[in-house]
């Protein structure tokens, strides 16, 4: 009995008007691989985080002789400015949790530095 089948490695291979496979490709037509970038909310979150933990000891080290007050401000400056940057980058668009888990790391850390300002 001959096989009068189309071999998949030399032709086309087709289900009515769709295209299964290809000689070059063992993906059916349809299929695209999502191969773009989709930046995801951790990433925002980690960047404002490390931005956070670099950017508070540069800033307290270089208000340290200006008094309490210059620091707390200073402190207070950068911190809105990683803030508004990350929400403007997409976390102001993720999940209510990602975006209360960034306040609350922003604040945090801007507390922690305060109080080691006026203590």
């Amino acid at each position: 009995m001959p096989d009068d089948r189309p071999d998949p490695a030399e032709e086309d291979i087709w289900a009515g008007d769709r295209r299964l496979s290809r000689p070059d490709s063992s993906l059916p037509d349809w299929y695209t691989p999502d191969v773009i970038y989709r930046p995801i909310p951790i990433a925002w979150f980690a960047g404002a985080l490390v931005l956070q933990c670099i950017a508070m000891p540069i800033v307290f080290m270089l208000t340290l002789g200006s008094g309490p007050i210059a620091i707390v401000m200073a402190s207070a400056l950068v911190t809105g400015t990683i803030g508004w940057i990350t929400w403007q980058r997409g976390i102001g668009n993720a999940a209510l949790a990602w975006r209360i888990a960034t306040i609350t790391m922003l604040a945090g850390f801007l507390a922690l530095n305060c109080f080691v300002a006026l203590s």
